[in-house]
């Protein structure tokens, strides 16, 4: 008998992971807040906003009910980090005390700077799994060769989630840090701005990758620091993830990187375009000072993206202290 597994969240991301895993269920239902969105998608097989000309597997379902969640095994949380607080209370009282949520959203809570994991915990008061990688939601589309991390502190739940998302072109690792694993993706952020900033400037490949190599090491340090394991950084969560995020153009903060290294300054408001990791360059630059850490790379960013101090002065500083 097959798992029984929703999503929710029909954007770029959540609409991959629906259908990588209905190779893997009967049916997959799929969450999206617009009615038209859907429509699409139980009428016409599309999700014409993303993906106008791939079609969904026809075992795909959509629906705007989150009460159709209700006896789902797993569900895959594909939300912005901003969205998964409120979220989780609105299924607290709908799931099964039996299903599993994945969270992928790769943030900290701002008011509160906790970890995607900490706040479904705190709210359905069970372990909760994590999901990060270099994962390109377009090839994951097109069902391409990808790999990913899952981790959690229960072996059950990341045994049922591996049985989700694993096929034959879905490789999934697994672990029990699930600390390191989510801070893999929190502060890869950081450093796709970084990488971004560095090419917006023209700055020449040698020196890009002198700071690359130097920022590797600082995530190990910080992730230690925090309680996650330095070795945690060198799988797919991490240094997959920290280089397609750093030197891909699909990476929005690699390009928001990019923009602010060219002297243009952008309105997220006004652009409608979430860029994750400014929130998280202010709260990552509260944990390192708190900790005592002293992360060159997170300080260039910090001083660039929200100080809004020149970028090539920023560099220079940042270059002298390697």
């Amino acid at each position: 008998m097959s798992l029984k597994i929703g999503v929710i969240g029909a954007g770029a991301m959540g609409t991959a992971i629906a259908q990588v895993i209905s190779e893997n269920t009967e049916e997959l239902l799929l969450f999206a807040r617009r009615e038209k969105v859907c429509e699409d998608i139980n009428n016409k097989h599309y999700n014409e906003e993303y993906y106008p000309n791939i079609k969904l597997h026809d075992n795909i379902k959509s629906t705007n009910n989150l009460e159709d969640f209700k006896d789902m095994d797993v569900i895959f949380l594909c939300i912005p980090s901003s969205n998964i607080r409120e979220t989780t209370e609105a299924l607290k009282n709908i799931i099964s005390e039996n299903s599993i949520l994945v969270s992928t959203a790769k943030g900290l809570e701002h008011k509160t700077n906790k970890r995607m994991s900490e706040i479904i915990e705190e709210i359905i008061c069970r372990p909760a799994v994590v999901l990060s990688g270099p994962n390109i939601a377009s090839e994951m589309m097109e069902n391409l060769f990808t790999a990913t991390t899952i981790a959690s502190t229960d072996k059950s739940y990341v045994k049922r989630v591996k049985k989700a998302l694993n096929t034959e072109k879905f490789k999934v690792d697994t672990n029990g840090d699930v600390i390191g694993t989510e801070y893999c993706g929190i502060i890869k952020n950081v450093l796709a701005i970084s990488q971004g900033i560095f090419e917006g400037m023209d700055i020449n490949d040698n020196a890009k990758f002198a700071v690359f190599t130097k920022s590797y090491l600082e995530t190990k340090d910080i992730i230690e620091k925090l309680g996650g394991k330095r070795d945690t950084v060198d799988n797919y969560c991490g240094f997959g993830d920290i280089i397609t995020a750093s030197t891909l153009s699909v990476s929005r903060n690699h390009t928001l990187g990019v923009l602010y290294g060219q002297g243009i300054i952008i309105d997220e408001k006004a652009s409608g375009v979430l860029f994750e990791g400014k929130n998280t360059t202010s709260i990552l630059k509260h944990l390192c000072d708190k900790l005592k850490i002293n992360s060159l790379t997170v300080n260039f960013v910090y001083d660039v993206i929200i100080e809004k101090k020149n970028a090539k002065q920023s560099f220079t500083k940042l270059w002298n202290k390697l």
